[in-house]
């Protein structure tokens, strides 16, 4: 519990129906009192109001009425914060919110911090450090199967099953100091055994929640897919098809995008934050040099690749050399302009990439006029990122790159201990890489922690979370 009291905006800036304004800490009442009369017979100041109770209401300063509002008042400690709160329901628009907390600024409260709401949830152990990073995921969601990953984090999925695992290594840490605090008694075959299954079975979870970094980081941040290829080809044309809306200006001349657009598309399921570039050709000016610039800037960035090819022209030497540059690279080939007689044909040894292992890379054919084959992309787009099918119990799992760094820490550290114990190595090298292993995965959870890795998470949340 926090002596002061905070307050912020809750609800994003700008015009609108509603704008909340949230109080939290041991003052709420006090602050809130200060600033509200109530209207009406049945209404009243919130420090005399029930718990989970609404009051309607002014919002007065010096004598000034600010707004009507409806005041909800939340007793500790069936809150968010587990702190007495006060929500308060204004109209929305930037000047009503703003000057209702004003008024409650200059009656005690100060601005709350960017995440302090969050942070003291955890802090007075409402949630758990992994649930508090859910918060921010369920509000940056994306996409459903995003906000389906983030809700199961929320409710404390990824939480158990990360307590077990500590757990388990700390009863084991238990049985290795209880051995060295009485030297004189050997550890048994079958209980070291135990340990060591114990510890094996651990390490196997490690390694099987490590399995979905990549899917979790996906479904988070997205992935960055750049639209690359000659002038004309139509990648404008299939980034509006893959957005279902005109995002980029369409033209039959050449050269008409000169910078990059990026925009998130939901592919399957998944977020894709798609680039369209400027046209790869020699620059005739120094605006298009420019643009060409950053393109190569966004293919250096970006997860995979759409490469365009016009299907109605040959191909030419700047295609080839742009399929043999991209070589390196994720990617798809994307035949537009199948609408119009095909001319164009791949030689079959540009169908496979330069490398010894020869992987093959899928070819789309797509009318970007009509529309056809745009589908039959969005599968391509999800298989390459995405192996196999996205299964409800991978969701409750997905960790973040956070969850990925201790992980990675714990599982060496289980690793060297697991050796040393069957090595019969000196029981306090064992006990300290399990504690080491144990406060890794406690990270997690947030059961060791520090102020700095708080300040990290929760400065990038929004100020009235």
């Amino acid at each position: 519990m926090f002596d002061d009291t905070i307050a912020a905006i809750a609800t994003p800036l700008g015009e609108g129906g509603l704008a909340v304004i949230r109080l939290s800490g041991a003052g709420a009442f006090a602050v809130a009192d200060k600033s509200f009369q109530p209207i009406g017979k049945s209404s009243v100041k919130p420090s005399a109001a029930p718990t989970h109770t609404i009051q309607f209401g002014k919002i007065v300063r010096d004598e000034n009425v600010i707004d009507e509002v409806l005041l909800a008042v939340l007793r500790a400690p069936r809150t968010f914060t587990r702190e007495d709160t006060v929500e308060i329901s204004c109209h929305g628009g930037l000047l009503p919110a703003k000057l209702v907390l004003d008024a409650i600024l200059a009656n005690g409260a100060r601005l709350a911090e960017p995440g302090e709401f969050t942070k003291r949830a955890f802090l007075n152990g409402r949630i758990d450090l992994a649930q508090a990073e859910a918060v921010a995921d369920v509000i940056h969601s994306r996409t459903e199967l995003a906000l389906a990953a983030a809700n199961e984090q929320l409710a404390g999925k990824l939480s158990q099953r990360i307590n077990k695992l500590r757990d388990d290594l700390m009863l084991t840490l238990a049985h290795v100091e209880a051995h060295i605090d009485f030297p004189d008694e050997d550890i048994s075959p079958d209980t070291k055994d135990q340990l060591l299954q114990r510890l094996e079975n651990g390490i196997a979870f490690m390694d099987e929640l490590l399995r979905t970094a990549n899917e979790g980081q996906i479904l988070r941040r997205g992935i960055r897919a750049a639209i690359v290829g000659r002038p004309n080809a139509g990648k404008s044309s299939l980034l509006n098809q893959l957005l279902g809306h005109d995002r980029a200006i369409v033209s039959h001349i050449a050269g008409t995008t000169r910078d990059t657009i990026e925009e998130t598309a939901n592919i399957r399921g998944l977020p894709v934050i798609f680039i369209d570039t400027a046209g790869l050709r020699e620059a005739r000016d120094e605006i298009e040099l420019e643009g060409i610039r950053r393109s190569r800037q966004s293919l250096a960035a970006a997860e995979f690749i759409l490469h365009v090819l016009d299907a109605s022209e040959p191909l030419t030497a700047a295609d080839e050399i742009y399929l043999n540059e991209f070589a390196d690279k994720k990617r798809i080939l994307v035949r537009n302009k199948t609408d119009l007689p095909v001319k164009l044909e791949l030689p079959p040894d540009l169908l496979v990439t330069r490398h010894a292992s020869r992987v093959t890379f899928p070819v789309i054919d797509v009318s970007c006029v009509s529309g056809q084959g745009v589908e039959a992309l969005k599968d391509a787009i999800k298989a390459l990122v995405w192996a196999g099918e996205i299964k409800a119990e991978m969701l409750q799992v997905a960790i973040n790159s956070r969850h990925q760094d201790a992980l990675n820490r714990a599982r060496a550290t289980a690793r060297m201990a697991t050796a040393a114990l069957r090595a019969d190595a000196t029981l306090e090298l064992v006990a300290m890489d399990l504690r080491i292993a144990a406060n890794a995965v406690g990270e997690i959870v947030g059961k060791t922690t520090t102020e700095d890795l708080l300040d990290s998470i929760f400065s990038a949340f929004c100020i009235g979370k």
